[in-house]
């Protein structure tokens, strides 16, 4: 399930999008400010955020350069202006697409599922996952369907139902950064504990399986201070290739 960052100081649109996108199978949370945006982004794995340009205080724009220096998660911006002018210098600050307010929410709805297959932020839904048989990572192939990786002579490692949720929200975010709090949340959700340090031996089991040196490992690194990351490409492999 995508898990929707909503940015926009006014309530009344807010709630009904909210409502909206919860409908259509998304997780949603909401920010009223940057301030509030930081927290829910420090503290969850988002990956899309609906980002208001009229804003007191820090506006869209800078939180959307802030955004893609940071975090490299996909922004469209909504505004009441319709200015081209408005809507180039938008894209020059790194959104990956521009909604002017009043909107469909239907439309809105196409245009975020458009830029996820795009960035592909999460296969699990929006991206048909099942059509997926395989992904490639390094020496290493998951078999979708077994839930087993295979090493390059295609000997099978079997994997724990929390080894595979692990190592798949890896493979969906492959080379980028992802805080304990993160992991957590995409693995465990809301069933997470704050300071739940179970997600640092799970690596360790995970890293037992897929690295050939765990003292030095090259698949999984650790970030210090950041956390982890998967750090190489993946390719995936689907059904009717």
């Amino acid at each position: 399930m995508s898990h929707v960052l909503i940015v926009d100081d006014d309530p009344d649109i807010i709630q009904p999008l909210k409502r909206f996108l919860s409908d259509h199978g998304l997780r949603v949370s909401t920010a009223e400010n940057g301030r509030n945006m930081r927290q829910v982004i420090e503290n969850s794995a988002i990956d899309i955020i609906l980002l208001d340009v009229m804003m007191p205080g820090e506006d869209g724009l800078m939180l959307c350069r802030y955004v893609q220096e940071k975090y490299k998660i996909p922004v469209i911006l909504l505004t009441a202006l319709s200015d081209d002018d408005d809507k180039v210098v938008g894209l020059e600050m790194g959104a990956d697409d521009y909604i002017t307010k009043p909107f469909n929410a239907r439309v809105l709805l196409a245009r975020l599922k458009a830029v996820l297959r795009r960035c592909d932020s999460d296969g699990s839904e929006l991206i048909e996952e099942e059509e997926v048989i395989a992904i490639e990572f390094g020496n290493w192939t998951l078999d979708v369907y077994q839930r087993e990786i295979l090493d390059k002579d295609s000997v099978s490692v079997a994997l724990s139902s929390a080894e595979y949720r692990l190592l798949q929200v890896f493979l969906q975010r492959p080379q980028r950064i992802l805080s304990r709090e993160q992991l957590l949340d995409l693995t465990h959700g809301r069933e997470a504990k704050a300071f739940d340090r179970s997600i640092d031996n799970l690596i360790s089991r995970l890293r037992r399986k897929v690295e050939i040196d765990t003292a030095n490992p090259k698949v999984i690194k650790t970030v210090r201070g950041g956390g982890y990351t998967l750090a190489m490409p993946v390719t995936k492999i689907y059904k009717n290739a």
